[in-house]
């Protein structure tokens, strides 16, 4: 989150954000309404499951070469798609730094956004291999031998909402040379499976070159206007391929407004 400056005379006084007073942080926590739509959301994805596992030529991912023969899966990006984290979002000290996120799992039981455990179920269910894409990174802690400890912190935090995963099906930011950029995981997963569906709180979820900092194949940051000709351009998957949450929290929105 941020701070304001407020400058009187000569003496600048740093006011720190109050998440009390964010009214993103308060709706997600306290809305009704929020719990509605993702449930709409993922209920909508459920009812979309047949015809678009039974759709051989269909795909998720414009401009990827569909091969029929794969297995169909569906990505789900993590945080505030899969898990929540409303409550340490009203509660962390700022400013943010990941490891307080990881101290805060640590303590705490994963909370489910509203609706994802049952269909991730169902589509477990019916034969859909489910991969969880999330920028959280590989971090080594205090020079242990594990290279990227939050991988089975992530696997850990995934199956305490109910859901079955492993590390297999699960892809950080950071492994075999992956950045931010989510495509080149999304590609990864489209040469072994036909990716059906896609879920996100974010645009990076679905599509590249969203963010002013330039991953990926991104040649020139992001504007405002280049963010919402993306949506346009995709408007035919959102709602049947693209399912997208509401992110008022954090996100890629927060450097274009």
């Amino acid at each position: 989150m941020f701070a304001a400056i407020l400058i009187t005379g000569c003496q600048a006084e740093t006011v720190s954000h109050s998440p009390q007073n964010d009214l993103g942080l308060l709706w997600v926590n306290h809305a009704a309404e929020y719990s509605a739509i993702t449930m709409q959301v993922y209920q909508a994805a459920e009812r979309d499951l047949p015809s678009l596992v039974a759709d051989d030529s269909w795909s998720a991912m414009p401009g990827h070469p569909v091969d029929p023969a794969l297995p169909p899966a569906v990505i789900l990006d993590v945080d505030e798609t899969t898990i929540s984290n409303a409550k340490f979002q009203i509660a962390f000290e700022r400013p943010m730094e990941q490891w307080k996120l990881e101290k805060w799992n640590d303590e705490h039981i994963s909370d489910p956004v509203p609706g994802v455990v049952r269909f991730v179920n169902a589509a477990q269910a019916a034969g859909v291999t489910v991969f969880f894409v999330t920028n959280r990174p590989c971090d080594n802690r205090d020079n242990g031998p594990d290279p990227c400890p939050q991988k089975k912190d992530t696997v850990r935090d995934i199956g305490e909402l109910g859901i079955s995963t492993d590390e297999d099906h699960v892809l950080l930011a950071g492994e075999n040379g992956w950045d931010r950029a989510k495509i080149a995981r999304r590609k990864f997963v489209a040469e072994t499976h036909r990716v059906i569906m896609i879920f996100g709180d974010d645009l990076g979820d679905f599509a590249p070159c969203v963010r002013i900092s330039l991953y990926g194949p991104c040649t020139a940051p992001a504007s405002k206007e280049s963010r919402a000709q993306l949506v346009w351009e995709h408007q035919e998957l959102w709602g049947r391929g693209w399912y997208i949450l509401p992110g008022p929290m954090h996100g890629s929105w927060t450097s274009f407004r």
